[in-house]
């Protein structure tokens, strides 16, 4: 096979014979002009909006505008103890889950991103990631995969709020009539990664997402064949047919938020006491509970609150 270069010598020769490929023009180098290098954004600056968690603020304010008046005219949320929210330094929120589709957890960053002015990041499981288009807008609007390692990440070298809810799809997969009991928190795993980054828990109780979306009965065949923890069939769906997926009940939303849970531990160990995080779990998870009854015993209706 003939080289390259020799190959374009041939070539040259043969379409230019009057040129002379045995000279070198030395005056050609003293031509050169520079030329200006491109602006090239050092690594570190992003070209976008869009954070190291696939969080997007431009996407997020669009995001609060448009929930903001089903926040403010359809759920009506009302807040207590919002005092206890820190301005600064990272705070993990641990709340209670209801709802087919949960509007707790839009409801309470939300409230906290207007009121506060500090980003919340919501941890959930992964089964949003792996749906196309809906995994991409849950990280645009601050989603973040339920991992150990994200969660430190974010409150401990991040500082940021980090919103959690230990009882999972147990929760929002109860039906209407095991409303306002909940489930267990996890194996405490939150309390646990609380400790280790060295922040707060703020237990957060909210009344009102139950009846927003109230599961009637859960279609567990359907749920099998289409690989996710519970199908649930609503009162919303009964009376609305598929509309019903996106039409939520006007049930007033009242969100109470209880004083932080400190840790009297070292952060960042390796380990800590398997029996003390359980009992820190439990007693947030009661206290949660306590709350919830008392707004309740409260209550005059579940449309006006």
């Amino acid at each position: 096979m003939t080289d390259v270069p020799d190959r374009a010598v041939e070539m040259a020769a043969a379409t230019h014979p009057d040129l002379d490929l045995t000279h070198v023009d030395t005056t050609a180098a003293r031509e050169l002009v520079p030329v200006a290098k491109p602006d090239v954004a050092p690594e570190d600056e992003r070209l976008s909006d869009v954070d190291r968690w696939g969080r997007s603020e431009h996407i997020r304010e669009l995001t609060r505008k448009i929930f903001d008046p089903v926040y403010t005219h359809w759920f009506r949320v009302e807040w207590e103890g919002f005092e206890h929210l820190p301005e600064t330094g990272g705070a993990l929120l641990v709340a209670n889950h209801a709802g087919a589709i949960p509007p707790d957890a839009p409801s309470i960053m939300h409230g906290i991103e207007k009121d506060l002015g500090r980003p919340v990041y919501g941890l959930a499981e992964n089964l949003f990631r792996s749906v196309p288009v809906i995994g991409t807008l849950w990280a645009r609007t601050g989603g973040v995969a339920a991992h150990p390692d994200n969660a430190f990440r974010l409150l401990h070298d991040e500082k940021q709020l980090v919103l959690v809810f230990p009882e999972g799809t147990k929760a929002t997969g109860k039906r209407f009539d095991e409303r306002y009991k909940l489930r267990r928190f996890g194996r405490g795993g939150f309390v646990e990664i609380a400790m280790r980054a060295g922040v707060p828990v703020i237990p957060i109780a909210v009344m009102g997402a139950e009846e927003a979306m109230p599961i009637v009965f859960r279609a567990n065949r359907l749920a099998k064949l289409m690989r996710v923890p519970y199908f649930p069939i609503t009162a919303n769906m009964l009376l609305f047919g598929p509309a019903g997926l996106a039409l939520y009940f006007p049930a007033k939303f009242r969100i109470r938020v209880l004083p932080p849970v400190h840790f009297d531990v070292p952060a960042n160990q390796e380990r800590y006491s398997r029996s003390r995080v359980m009992d820190e779990s439990e007693r947030i998870r009661t206290t949660v509970q306590d709350a919830l009854y008392d707004m309740l015993r409260a209550r005059r209706s579940i449309w006006f609150g």
